[in-house]
């Protein structure tokens, strides 16, 4: 009946826990500075760990983390909780529930106790008291460990619940305006569209997809590029959780007919987000998505991303010409915009005056003039592009190439001596230059201005802690040619299983697979002679690219990715 020695009584000290979090990067020293000056103002000082998650300056697994590493606990993963209750009828729900414990694993007189306060030594004193067991404390994070006991035991509800249960019955009209901003300004719906955003950011979900339907309302997370369904609320509380969300994207909430656009700047657990929100008007309500573009941790490296060294490099010569077009091409959701933002990034010196036309602007970068069109007063890119180059730029980049309009003023500021990046979408690289040619580009200024073109789509990473090797049948190593990217190794291709640090899927984060299409007088020739995407295609492999598939299938031999991966972005066999 005790606790272990080496935790028992453990006190660490709230200065030590702060300068650890600023340290490992997981706090910054402002937001350090106003907790203390809070807890300082307040008679009763709240634990500094349970402020910070409490204040979204933390998040729950980076403070689970930390406190692990300072306290040299194990931290309990997702998958280690167990699916029945290990002590049941010792302990009460209610008490886990309200000191967020979960036993794992009973040996003899030792108990395993899943803590998300490890420093919390009465219960772990309760707990010993109450089993007879000498307690082992291990650091579990809160929420994981609520859905657990929900899990195991049933009889409280999820966090959505919880939030859902102090909603007045009733509240589900959408007739009167006022009532629903009443809806939308109360507090149950506050921390529900709070919730849903906070669940989008642990799960690293790109968009946010809020879908009401006739008889549901559904909540949908991409993660990776993929949609994941997630716990939504009744289809009762749709027009409220939207009127807060539009009202958070200062939208107009009675206007329930026409799509609308917003963006909403949020601080969710330490990280600063950016928020673009589309509404459009569906058969049962609005329809929602929300993109969530986190400025801290996008990377601005080009070998981050996934280019390959020869192609950085080449990439790089490429942008020291002081003049011409270099454009980048894929679908959308391809990283197109992410890739010309590293290539300004690298632009971005003091010599050099970089101007961006943007629709919207998604990354705010310093030291660069970045302007948001904006269609209902006029200013579109063509009309922006027309004043651009009368502020003396170096670099010009324009979001999109929309039109034939837009497409003239790029390639003449490239002529006038101006470097010149933007997009297109097409299907890959050598499709670029038919498209433009087929929107009435003049070819002759076209081959005179263009540089090069970067074809590029986004493949999954395979999970390092638990993607699996495996040897591939000789049959589909000679059906898809992998031996000429092994380099006379053996080939080893590699499968996603799936474990708690990544949810399951076998996938973490995304990489580019490219193709780089550099114009040479071949090329040139072929454009002025309006030859189709196939033909130059041939020619630029003929001088040295390599294909978006043959860049994936590299990939996949070394590990990074799955040849299903590459398959299904390129559609290759």
């Amino acid at each position: 009946m005790d606790v272990a020695e080496d935790t028992r009584g453990a006190a660490l000290d709230d200065r030590a826990l702060g300068q650890a979090l600023v340290q490992s990067g997981r706090l910054t020293e402002t937001d350090l500075a106003r907790v203390e000056r809070m807890r300082s103002s307040q008679a009763d000082e709240a634990p500094l760990s349970l402020l910070l998650v409490k204040l979204g300056l933390v998040s729950e697994r980076n403070m689970a983390a930390s406190l692990a590493e300072l306290l040299k606990l194990p931290l309990v993963a997702a998958a280690d909780y167990p699916e029945a209750p290990v002590l049941e009828g010792e302990l009460s729900y209610r008490f886990l529930k309200e000191a967020q414990l979960v036993p794992l694993r009973r040996d003899g007189e030792r108990l395993l106790l899943a803590m998300a306060n490890p420093q919390d030594s009465f219960a772990a004193e309760a707990v010993a008291l109450a089993t007879d067991c000498e307690v082992e404390p291990v650091v579990g994070v809160g929420s994981e460990i609520d859905s657990a006991l929900e899990r195991m035991f049933g009889e409280g509800q999820s966090q959505m619940g919880d939030i859902l249960s102090e909603v007045a019955p009733g509240e589900d009209s959408e007739e009167s305006v006022e009532l629903l901003m009443d809806m939308a300004s109360g507090a149950p719906v506050i921390r529900l569209v709070n919730l849903i955003i906070q669940r989008a950011v642990d799960a690293r979900a790109s968009d946010i997809h809020i879908e009401p339907f006739e008889n549901s309302l559904k909540v949908r997370y991409r993660i990776d590029g993929v949609l994941k369904e997630g716990e939504a609320p009744p289809v009762k509380m749709a027009p409220a959780v939207i009127s807060r969300i539009k009202i958070m994207a200062r939208l107009n909430i009675a206007e329930r007919r026409l799509p609308q656009d917003g963006r909403i700047e949020l601080r969710v657990q330490g990280q600063d987000l950016d928020v673009r929100v589309s509404t459009v008007p569906t058969m049962y309500g609005e329809s929602v998505v929300m993109r969530l573009l986190n400025r801290e941790n996008v990377s601005l490296d080009f070998t981050s991303l996934g280019f390959a060294d020869d192609t950085r490099e080449a990439l790089e010569e490429l942008l020291n010409i002081p003049n011409g077009m270099i454009l980048c091409t894929g679908p959308t959701g391809s990283g197109k915009t992410t890739t010309l933002y590293t290539a300004l990034h690298r632009l971005n010196t003091p010599e050099r005056k970089l101007i961006t036309v943007e629709d919207p602007v998604e990354y705010q970068l310093e030291g660069i003039n970045q302007i948001q069109t904006k269609s209902a007063i006029g200013l579109n890119f063509a009309n922006a592009l027309r004043s651009i180059v009368r502020q003396d730029p170096d670099v010009i980049m324009v979001g999109e190439m929309r039109d034939l309009e837009t497409a003239r003023i790029c390639i003449q500021s490239a002529l006038t001596g101006h470097l010149v990046l933007s997009t297109l979408h097409t299907n890959d690289a050598a499709s670029s230059v038919t498209r433009l040619l087929e929107m009435g580009v003049e070819d002759y200024l076209l081959t005179s201005t263009l540089n090069a073109v970067i074809g590029q789509r986004l493949v999954r990473v395979l999970c390092r802690h638990c993607k699996e090797a495996y040897t591939p049948l000789p049959e589909v190593v000679a059906e898809l040619g992998l031996e000429k990217y092994s380099g006379g190794k053996p080939v080893q291709l590699y499968r996603a299983v799936g474990c708690s640090a990544c949810g399951g899927t076998g996938f973490l984060g995304r990489v580019v697979i490219h193709e780089l299409l550099q114009m040479n007088d071949e090329i040139r020739r072929l454009a002025l002679q309006h030859a189709d995407a196939g033909q130059i295609q041939k020619a630029a492999r003929a001088a040295g690219m390599r294909t978006m598939y043959e860049d994936g299938c590299m990939k996949a031999l070394a590990g990074v990715t799955n040849l299903e991966e590459v398959i299904r972005v390129t559609q290759e066999t």
